[in-house]
């Protein structure tokens, strides 16, 4: 049995910095909303900005409730 399971490392085992996450992901939202202010004329390219960055608040917000639950590492 121990012939067939992958050879890791220690350091593959080791948890997602989840308070690093969380900054980096604020950070992308700020910058993404920043985008809005920008010299393009179109409308199209604020509703993917706004879309993107909506996407990435939900996936915190559910994350959040998710640890705080206990259903997520």
């Amino acid at each position: 049995m121990a012939a067939q399971e992958p050879v890791t490392s220690p350091d593959q085992h080791a948890k997602t910095p989840v308070k690093a996450a969380r900054i980096a992901g604020v950070v992308v939202i700020v910058m993404l909303l920043l985008m809005l202010a920008g010299n393009h004329r179109g409308n199209v390219e604020n509703i993917w900005l706004i879309l993107v960055a909506g996407i990435l608040a939900a996936i915190m917000i559910i994350d959040a409730v998710l640890r705080r639950n206990g259903l997520r590492e």
